[in-house]
């Protein structure tokens, strides 16, 4: 009698953890659409906390990449964006092309050094601020790089060089301290899935398929763009 009472009461304190487990969403394939911001120039006077906004060609470009954003197949289910002004300004142009959607700045996007394998890049940096970028990340990576719960999802995140090729590293599983091993342009995009299962599948990394050739910066090898005015070259009147 004793046993079957206690079976009872198993079964009675299970079934409500066994409600709830089957209730929860299945998972589902997340779509993660990485923008670096725009091209921008070093402005002393700029708020430190914020950096410096885009120059004239990185608005343009990122009216580019906008456009393309705009075609892509399937909505947008969220915006997010760093809080520094570069990605600011970029997610601010995209935003034209997205009327009434708003972006959801997102701490963890800003851009940060984490350590890497080229000593010689982070010679002044100070080992804390290495540890705790790299905490910054991961921590970035463990709470949006993740299954979708209930039907598939399609993200944007509007960030940084530096913060992109670190999810990618995490995304691939190599070591993240690989991260400066890879260049990636202004405006690009990277393309990066999760599975319903948790695996990951990188589909693009530093596209620019959208910038004309004169308007490439940011990434090795791309040369510097000057911004002035340039002389007009005018006959000799005659």
């Amino acid at each position: 009698m004793n046993r079957f009472l206690i079976a009872i009461l198993i079964a009675l304190l299970a079934a409500p953890a066994a409600a709830a487990e089957a209730a929860k969403p299945a998972p589902a394939a997340r779509n993660l659409i990485l923008i670096r911001h725009g091209h921008y120039v070093a402005d002393p006077a700029a708020d430190p906390a914020l950096g410096p906004g885009l120059s004239p060609l990185g608005v343009a470009q990122a009216h580019l990449i906008g456009a393309r954003l705009a075609g892509w197949p399937v909505p947008f289910d969220t915006l997010y964006v760093s809080p520094l002004q570069r990605a600011r300004d970029t997610a601010a142009t995209i935003a034209a092309d997205f009327p009434g959607r708003k972006f959801s700045v997102l701490d963890d996007l800003a851009e940060c050094t984490p350590p890497t394998r080229r000593s010689e890049i982070v010679k002044d940096e100070k080992p804390e601020d290495l540890a705790a970028c790299k905490a910054q990340l991961d921590r970035l990576f463990e709470s949006v790089f993740k299954p979708a719960a209930g039907s598939e999802r399609t993200e944007m995140l509007v960030c940084h060089g530096n913060v992109i090729r670190y999810m990618v590293t995490r995304a691939l599983g190599v070591d993240t301290a690989a991260w400066l091993e890879m260049s990636i342009g202004h405006a690009s995009m990277t393309r990066i899935r999760v599975e319903a299962d948790g695996r990951f599948k990188v589909i693009a990394v530093g596209d620019v398929g959208h910038l004309p050739p004169n308007m490439l910066t940011g990434a090795t090898g791309d040369p510097e763009r000057s911004l002035a005015i340039a002389s007009l070259p005018v006959a000799a009147q005659k």
